[in-house]
């Protein structure tokens, strides 16, 4: 007994971590978290599941409080959002149809270093990007962003911070209204990954569920308030 709450107690901690980490840069909660169950033992689809049902409530508070500081843009958080609800079903199903497949991981991965890789090189060619005036990203590039982003991070269990965050500061997104923005969509893009996960799979652990749900509730709100006063200049 005491084994099983000390566990609950180190899956909130983790959780809080992951969400204090995913509100004040914009990514990080579902792929810290999935790593961590996928290294203890959980498969893939059910360690996806399981961070995604958590993330309904916790992306809610810290897309709540994010709207509350003024972190957000309505435009970026519309044309994220809504394709973002249909790639992340998608991806909910494909899975829960390809959990066995060894190809899943390291398929989200290399997309991960990838935009890790572009990051970088784009600072060191061109460091003056981030002293130039903000700009608001186009339709045409958010619709398929939000759709790739949630695609991924319902079949890895993360990836829609990641790769949503760092695409729109490259492109001179405000910092702050990217973070938001990206945060506030997540609540709709987690909550259509769910409803297909509690669809497709036959059980869900739902006191694994609890613990992080605890754990990144109490984040979220700190989280947002750190981005208020964060700036990239």
């Amino acid at each position: 007994m005491e084994h099983r709450y000390l566990r609950y107690f180190i899956l909130a901690v983790f959780a809080f971590i992951a969400q204090l980490i995913d509100g004040g840069i914009g990514m990080g909660y579902g792929v810290s978290l999935t790593s961590f169950l996928l290294s203890v033992g959980f498969g893939s689809a059910m360690s996806s599941a399981v961070v995604h049902l958590s993330e309904i409530f916790t992306t809610l508070v810290s897309g709540a409080s994010h709207f509350y500081f003024g972190n957000f843009d309505r435009r970026i958080f519309k044309y994220l959002a809504i394709p973002g609800v249909i790639g992340g079903a998608f991806g909910a199903f494909f899975a829960v149809k390809y959990q066995n497949s060894d190809v899943i991981k390291p398929f989200v991965s290399s997309i991960l270093l990838l935009l890790g890789i572009l990051i970088v090189i784009k600072y060191i060619l061109k460091k003056d990007f981030l002293e130039k005036e903000y700009i608001t990203p186009r339709r045409n590039h958010l619709i398929p962003l939000g759709f790739i982003a949630s695609f991924v991070d319902a079949i890895g269990g993360g990836g829609w911070g990641p790769i949503s965050t760092p695409v729109l500061v490259m492109s001179n997104t405000d910092p702050k209204k990217a973070i938001g923005s990206v945060n506030f969509a997540e609540f709709f893009v987690t909550l259509s990954i769910s409803i297909t996960f509690l669809i497709s799979m036959p059980k869900i652990e739902w006191d694994i569920v609890l613990a992080l749900i605890i754990g990144g509730i109490i984040a979220a709100p700190l989280a947002a308030a750190i981005t208020k006063d964060y700036h990239i200049r």
